[in-house]
């Protein structure tokens, strides 16, 4: 089998030690090619040549969820042909790794190799759906590239969470979970939207649900982790789904407390909920429309403002191993 490991080498749990050891382990059971990422969007790149090569059977992604949505990016790029296109394997190597826990990878880099090995000799594999997400046509957004998430994206408030961590981690502070809860409070704390929300959900067939404050769309479950902690914004949602939903449509003090505490008792079985709570399920097309410009994220990576986003969820993209 000839392979592509594309390695991250900013990624914050691997040292150059273990990611020695994890090539070598890779490179004893398939023709291995290995290549370090030098800027942002070269694991995109990576992924498309991969595509184009024709003989590439496997691209094995090391690093957080930002190098596998950049690998996911690039092999998709012309579109989802599961049979056709390359497996995905993911090592796992960022701070929180959702989408390797997601489908049950071991969060230990050396383990999930090991793990990554037997599956190939068992073909253990299965054929994930994920989302796109794109500029809506009509609108001053229309312009904005596709471009695919593997386990969640957000318009609203939690992207302003993701904003406020990448400007502290782009002046040297590192990604942990307790910089993600000291950004929830500020960003509580100065959203000018948080008790009457901007955003609305139109759907064919169905009345648009109005003044959202914030929008996760989720196409598997856990939607984070805190630590070890899952949390679940959408318990519903599945890899062999479509997409799904969690609006809130307001974040007074005592509704952040209740959905704080919802969410961080949340179970395969109950996630947030209430009055204020709309949920979602299994939705293959949507719009989301702000009155004004909100933060947009995907797989935990700030996109910008956005005014607009059309969303496609795709129950059969991609192989991964497993």
């Amino acid at each position: 089998m000839r392979a592509l490991l594309v390695v991250n080498p900013a990624a914050t749990t691997t040292s150059a030690r273990t990611r020695d050891v994890l090539i070598h382990a890779l490179a004893s059971e398939m023709k291995l090619e290995v290549v370090t990422t030098e800027y942002r969007g070269h694991a995109r790149d990576l992924g498309r040549r991969a595509v184009e090569s024709k003989d590439i059977e496997l691209v094995v992604a090391l690093g957080g969820d930002g190098t596998v949505n950049e690998v996911v990016n690039g092999l998709l790029h012309e579109g989802p042909d599961p049979e056709r296109l390359p497996r995905l394997a993911v090592v796992p190597g960022g701070s929180t790794n959702v989408f390797a826990r997601a489908l049950g990878i071991p969060n230990d880099a050396v383990e999930a190799t090991g793990a990554i090995l037997d599956a190939l000799r068992t073909r253990s594999e299965r054929t994930v759906g994920l989302g796109l997400a794109a500029g809506t046509p009509g609108t001053e957004d229309e312009s904005v590239p596709a471009r695919w998430f593997t386990f969640c994206a957000g318009f609203g408030f939690d992207a302003g969470v993701i904003g406020r961590v990448e400007q502290h981690r782009e002046r040297g502070k590192r990604s942990t979970h307790a910089l993600y809860v000291r950004q929830v409070v500020r960003q509580f704390l100065r959203e000018p939207h948080r008790l009457q929300g901007l955003i609305t959900l139109e759907r064919p067939g169905h009345d648009p649900v109005e003044d959202l404050v914030l929008s996760i769309i989720c196409n598997t479950s856990p939607w984070t982790y805190l630590g070890n902690r899952p949390m679940y914004a959408s318990p519903e949602a599945s890899f062999d789904k479509a997409l799904d939903v969690l609006g809130l449509s307001k974040l007074s003090t005592p509704a952040v407390a209740r959905y704080a505490t919802q969410l961080l008792t949340s179970t395969p079985e109950r996630g947030p909920h209430g009055k204020h709570a709309v949920t979602l399920h299994d939705l293959t097309d949507f719009t989301l429309h702000s009155k004004a410009p909100l933060p947009f994220q995907m797989d935990g990576d700030h996109l910008g403002l956005r005014t607009s986003v059309t969303f496609t969820g795709v129950r059969r993209a991609l192989r991964v191993i497993v």
